[in-house]
């Protein structure tokens, strides 16, 4: 016996209703946004939530409504962008939060006997003058 997966299988009918809705309300054409311009955002809101079957509807329909492969090809490359300072914001926030850093560098002098962000000693003077051999 074969088992085939189904969307929205979880949710009562009346949820199914309200979210059906709310999709279509913000898929109406004649708003702010185009529906091209609806589409492109809609490929990096997929990528960046991880839904693959949104990725592949929403790749055609903004084909269908006239966008170009560099048109997509951007849009990839900013959701890219957007999701690398997602981790970077969640490791500077976590670096807050716990003081990563701190024990990375008591890591640092366990495992090597010293910081690896030590900084050098600046002399304040004369240059020490170079020792000829």
């Amino acid at each position: 016996m074969s088992r085939v997966m189904k969307s929205y299988e979880l949710l009562e009918d009346r949820m199914k209703e309200i979210y059906f809705d709310f999709y279509q309300e913000t898929y109406k054409e004649g708003t702010a946004i185009d529906m091209k311009t609806k589409e492109l955002i809609a490929i990096a809101a997929s990528l960046c939530g991880g839904c693959q079957n949104c990725l592949e509807g929403h790749l055609k329909k903004a084909m269908k409504y006239g966008a170009s492969g560099d048109e997509v090809r951007e849009t990839v490359a900013i959701a890219v962008g957007v999701s690398a300072a997602t981790i970077v914001d969640r490791s500077d926030l976590a670096n807050f939060n716990t003081k990563i850093s701190r024990l990375l560098d008591k890591a640092d002098v366990l495992n090597n006997g010293k910081l690896k962000t030590e900084k050098k000693k600046v002399r304040k003077g004369k240059p020490k003058k170079p020792v000829e051999g």
